[in-house]
């Protein structure tokens, strides 16, 4: 892994892909073991989390459904502070199991605004499953229930999180160049 440049930025290697995979697949083995025997819906957090949500999905061994919403918070590569629902929730949630999955989670704003519209519709249990965390810039708590890594305060881009649109697409995450 060498490091890369997405449009004026600069990034280095952090974690492989090879990592991620191993972390994906434990990730889905746990989610298969605490929900078999039950029809979970996996609610995935575009745009972020589309990569993660499809690798999740297809490593699982039991019978699931998807679906996606779209939450914006971020303009390059900081938070607006503002969460904009943009594409909305279009499966029936009532009594159901419900796993959010989300690529990052960060100060929390973002989940901490739309798990109140999910839980007013009443699922019959909700979790998180998260790929990374930024634990030191948390400023509302949210449970998250599965976890593949917790990271620094660092801006990341690959496996489907970006820097203004792009980067998406590359292997692994890598992490911003200190200036």
């Amino acid at each position: 892994m060498d490091t890369i440049q997405v449009h004026d930025k600069k990034f280095k290697p952090y974690i492989t892909a090879e990592q991620i995979t191993a972390e994906v697949r434990k990730l889905a083995d746990e989610l298969s073991k605490d929900y078999a025997g039950r029809k979970p819906l996996f609610l995935a957090i575009l745009n972020g989390s589309f990569i993660f949500a499809a690798d999740i999905f297809r490593a699982l061994s039991i019978p699931a459904e998807i679906c996606f919403i779209k939450l914006v918070s971020y303009k390059g590569t900081k938070s607006t502070g503002e969460v904009i629902t943009s594409i909305g929730l279009d499966a029936e949630v009532y009594d159901r199991d419900v796993v959010i999955i989300e690529d990052i989670i960060d100060t929390g704003r973002t989940l901490s605004q739309f798990l109140p519209q999910l839980e007013h519709q009443q699922p019959r249990s909700l979790k998180i499953c998260a790929l990374l965390h930024k634990k030191e810039c948390t400023v509302y708590p949210i449970p998250i229930d599965y976890l593949g890594f917790t990271i620094p305060d660092r801006f990341v881009v690959g496996y489907g999180l970006d820097y203004d649109g792009y980067g998406r697409n590359i292997n692994g995450i890598y992490q911003l160049e200190a200036d």
